[in-house]
């Protein structure tokens, strides 16, 4: 028989990388952790972590093994919700998501859902994706609404597959530069244009994929602010500190003195969607989605009209 707790164990230490980060998670002290983890492997009679200086990775038996805790964390979350219907009458439904997608998208999409299923109670927690992802498929949260760059799903390598993903729109990144700047009056831009000018980020991930960008046109930016907030990035544009790369979504709100210039393509884009776990189909996500998707259909056509 496997422990259920040692497999919680397990997970919270793939997910951090690290015994010591792992017990500061869970409240454990390192050596107990240590000692779950050991008793699983004798269990199991397979390694499932390989040790080292620059912290803890899974073996391909550790792998197998955080998926199964994935999915009894899922399936312990879900007989919970059952239960509580039962007790209460009422049904509860967690939704993470990413700031800005959730200031466009949602008011509108949760109006409809609750209108919908009067007897849901929603609850909504802030998460980025690489975060609300791996809630969704524990089980802890019933929906992600999330986004990623050019590439893959953000989730770990070969954890993908038990994740329904519905593509909700394409978020084309803008270069936001003062009014008052040589390049403001631009229709277009190229990112090489902006080789000499020093950069603001409005999300702290911009930073890979700006300096991927970077890279392709022969230059590598000179990094002069840092924000995890993309509107106080906009401010510190209008301060002079720098130009900024910024989703068209998070640009709706006015911004007086500040212009934003559409890339030439290649062009830099997030792309928004909405996870549920597949197989667990919550009653009120299918009307979630929809509405979601309905609100995404319109944004396209009103968050474009940018500053």
């Amino acid at each position: 028989m496997i422990d259920v707790q040692r497999l919680r164990v397990l997970r919270t230490v793939a997910e951090h990388g690290s015994f010591n980060q792992a017990a500061a998670a869970l409240r454990l002290t390192p050596s107990a952790v240590s000692q779950h983890v050991a008793a699983l492997e004798r269990s199991l009679g397979a390694r499932v972590v390989e040790r080292s200086t620059r912290g803890v990775t899974l073996t391909q038996a550790g792998r197998i093994m955080v998926g199964a805790a994935e999915s009894v964390a899922a399936e312990l979350a879900h007989a919970k919700r059952q239960v509580d219907r039962l007790s209460t009458g009422r049904t509860q439904f967690t939704l993470a998501t990413f700031t800005s997608g959730g200031r466009l998208l949602l008011p509108g999409a949760l109006a409809r859902m609750t209108a919908a299923h009067p007897d849901t109670v929603v609850h909504v927690r802030e998460a980025e994706p690489e975060d609300s992802l791996p809630l969704v498929r524990q089980g802890a949260v019933d929906a992600a609404l999330a986004y990623r760059f050019d590439g893959p799903l953000p989730s770990r390598p070969g954890r993908t597959s038990d994740v329904d993903w519905t593509a909700l729109m394409e978020d084309p990144l803008h270069v936001v530069l003062p009014k008052a700047h040589p390049l403001a009056d631009r229709q277009a831009l190229d990112i090489a244009e902006l080789a000499d000018q020093p950069w603001v980020l409005g999300c702290l991930k911009t930073e890979a994929y700006l300096r991927r960008y970077a890279e392709r046109a022969g230059f590598a930016p000179e990094i002069r602010g840092t924000t995890s907030d993309y509107f106080f990035a906009c401010s510190l544009v209008a301060a002079g500190v720098g130009v900024s790369l910024i989703p068209s979504i998070a640009l709706a709100l006015d911004s007086p003195g500040l212009r934003a210039v559409p890339i030439n393509p290649p062009t830099p884009a997030r792309h928004l969607g909405v996870a549920v776990l597949r197989h667990r189909d919550h009653p009120s996500a299918a009307t979630l989605i929809r509405a979601l998707q309905e609100e995404a259909t319109a944004a396209v056509g009103t968050c474009l009209r940018v500053l």
